[in-house]
């Protein structure tokens, strides 16, 4: 974590770790299986891995914006909302992120870039028009704390592993499937079972961790502002009127799901595992905890 007034946050901190070398462990052993079984495509196979990994990691929050249809706007544009973002970084003595603002009416807000000196907050204007002054700056000092833990970064790279661990697997059916040698076939299927799991396993990891950095999130944003009850107020206002969207709307910013304060679409037939966010009562529970424990004297 990149050293601000946010709460540190050592169980955010080990399962970043964690995940994050699982997943490059994960990654680049299904890549060598591949380019063990298909030889031929291995120079290849090895210079698009890197190309696209390392293009989506630098190039990370120019792409959300651009899928948010959202445009950087400067202090005299939007003079509110860098004021307040403005005031957070003060108070969190942190470098200040770019400003966003997507014109679109689902309420909602999320952070990304490879590091706190290349990142950038975004909010919509449904977000805007819904919430007060006080709920506005206890979601930005949620953005905030994600860019600060570095916590984007990991989710960054993280989801990247999983996007490459899917084209291994094309990749992998392209070159391979037509293969005419029974050894050379079995070594195939055997590496495309292993770039599914893979695929698979990346993707648990990552809604896992995403899970836990919201609820670190909150925390933070919460002793940093003093307000836990402002982000409160804004996380149900949120909730509920993200369900009155269209769902052609919600659909097309699912891919920024996992960036999200609140989740765009969440899934509940088959429960928690799947879900980019933690139940919209375990949060309020949480903020209800700090709200407690900010109202104790200090000894």
């Amino acid at each position: 974590m990149a050293r601000t007034r946010f709460r540190n946050d050592r169980g955010l901190t080990a399962r970043m770790g964690v995940v994050a070398t699982l997943l490059v462990v994960l990654y680049l052993g299904v890549t060598a299986g591949l380019v063990v079984a298909l030889p031929q495509y291995s120079v290849l196979i090895a210079l698009i891995a890197i190309g696209l990994g390392w293009a989506q990691w630098y190039y990370s929050d120019k792409v959300a914006v651009r899928v948010m249809r959202a445009r950087e706007v400067t202090a005299e544009q939007a003079p509110e909302l860098h004021a307040v973002i403005d005031r957070l970084v003060a108070l969190a003595d942190m470098p200040k992120p770019r400003v966003a603002v997507s014109d679109t009416d689902l309420p909602n807000a999320f952070a990304t870039g490879r590091s706190p000196s290349h990142s950038v907050v975004c909010v919509t204007t449904g977000l805007l028009r819904r919430l007060d002054a006080d709920e506005v700056e206890a979601v930005l000092a949620h953005e905030l704390s994600h860019v600060a833990h570095r916590d984007v970064s990991v989710m960054t790279v993280a989801s990247t592993l999983g996007v490459l661990a899917g084209l291994i697997m094309r990749w992998g059916l392209f070159f391979g499937g037509g293969g005419r040698d029974r050894n050379n076939a079995v070594v195939f299927i055997a590496v495309w079972v292993a770039s599914i799991a893979v695929y698979a396993i990346s993707f648990l990891l990552t809604r896992a961790l995403s899970r836990y950095r919201e609820l670190s999130a909150d925390r933070a944003a919460a002793y940093l502002t003093g307000r836990p009850s402002a982000l409160a107020s804004a996380l149900t206002k949120i909730s509920g009127d993200i369900a009155r969207i269209p769902s052609r709307d919600l659909r097309a910013a699912e891919p920024m799901n996992a960036f999200f304060i609140a989740p765009a679409l969440s899934g509940r037939s088959v429960g928690a595992l799947f879900s980019t966010h933690p139940p919209l009562e375990q949060r309020l529970a949480q903020l209800a905890q700090v709200s407690t424990d900010l109202g104790r004297p200090t000894g």
